[in-house]
């Protein structure tokens, strides 16, 4: 796959310099932010996730989030994300037979939605409501839209599939769309740059009753022109999350510390790096997020395949154990599992069970 600023190659060699026995193995675990796909250059769907999964943590549900796989190709543009939810629900009736262990992937699946096409956006909204099973009452598996909003004056630092603009959030347009989910019982995923948490805490004011999560500590940037400058990247970043963190409505993912965007580095060594080195580097990010919102509002992502570029799925779950080890029981289980079942009104599942077949 073409290295850009979001993916690092996957190299498995490299990874497998470096595994790791789990840490805290008997706690369960929702992996609340994930993506399946097929591209020229790396195939990561069931059986490539649950290899990843399968390495004796305790992962029990997920939450699968888009990233343009399985559009289709024979209906407008507007309407080409419905084969993405199709195909998510497939995957999720698949991994419900138990056939393939008792995780239950996809459990949860976010979509993604053209919001600037205001009113217009109702029928699509309902339509992938419809395709993966109706409304949660009824067993659907729908649970919210994603609609990428980072923006940076470096287009550089951006994904081109995702056509945005520096006051999209802003726009009549956005928030007539975006006025939707909440009748329908939809959250939105708010993937952005921290110079734009500001900007994500206006509309998280103006739109109180619809739940919101932060995609990936809230978009740490620290390469290109944001390179060098870490005190001020900090600085900034921290007043945004706290100001975002005063909306009840708003909760925040602890995921997306592998990308070539947060200028860790990790890919740069000679060998995998371990838990222990993630969870230094991590430690002032994760923890100012935990501070701010509060364990009750955080949740586990690994944000695979996209961060596997970056660390091995149990050495990276490890780090997180590692920054949370001095933590409550009760603030462990918010984090690992029970704020994503809440957010995502994710059905109960059998915390003792095995991943295994």
């Amino acid at each position: 796959m073409t290295s850009s600023p979001l993916h690092i190659p996957i190299r498995p060699e490299w990874l497998d310099s470096q595994k790791e026995a789990p840490l805290d193995a008997a706690i369960p675990v929702i992996d609340s932010h994930h993506h399946l796909y097929d591209r020229p250059g790396v195939r990561y769907l069931l059986e490539e996730y649950l290899k990843d999964i399968n390495g004796g943590h305790h992962v029990r549900a997920t939450v699968f989030v888009q990233a343009r796989a399985m559009l289709r190709s024979d209906v407008a543009v507007h309407l080409q994300p419905l084969g993405e939810t199709e195909f998510a629900n497939g995957v999720a009736a698949m991994s419900a037979s138990g056939l393939y262990g008792n995780a239950r992937v996809c459990a949860g699946i976010v979509g993604q939605a053209d919001l600037t096409l205001g009113d217009a956006i109702r029928p699509v909204l309902e339509k992938h409501i419809a395709i993966a099973g109706g409304p949660v009452a009824e067993g659907g598996r729908f649970r919210g839209i994603r609609q990428t909003l980072a923006w940076d004056a470096d287009a550089s630092l951006t994904n081109s599939a995702y056509p945005t603009s520096q006051f999209m959030m802003e726009s009549p347009e956005f928030r007539a769309g975006f006025a939707h989910l909440a009748p329908l019982n939809l959250s939105f995923e708010g993937w952005l740059f921290f110079h734009q948490l500001p900007q994500l805490a206006a509309l998280a004011r103006a739109f109180p009753s619809t739940p919101i999560v932060l995609n990936h500590c809230g978009g740490i940037v620290r390469i290109a022109g944001y390179a060098g400058r870490d005190d001020e990247v900090f600085r900034q970043w921290k007043d945004g999350l706290m100001q975002l963190a005063r909306c009840p409505n708003v909760m925040i993912k602890l995921s997306g510390l592998g990308m070539r965007l947060g200028g860790f580095g990790f890919e740069e060594q000679s060998q995998a790096p371990t838990s222990q080195q993630l969870a230094t580097a991590w430690r002032p990010w994760i923890e100012t997020c935990i501070e701010a919102f509060g364990s009750d509002r955080c949740m586990y992502g690994s944000n695979f395949p996209v961060d596997k570029g970056s660390y091995d799925y149990g050495v990276g779950l490890n780090a997180l154990k590692r920054l949370t080890e001095q933590a409550s029981q009760a603030e462990k289980n918010d984090i690992f599992w029970r704020t994503a079942m809440r957010f995502y009104r994710l059905p109960a599942f059998d915390l003792s069970g095995s991943n295994h077949l």
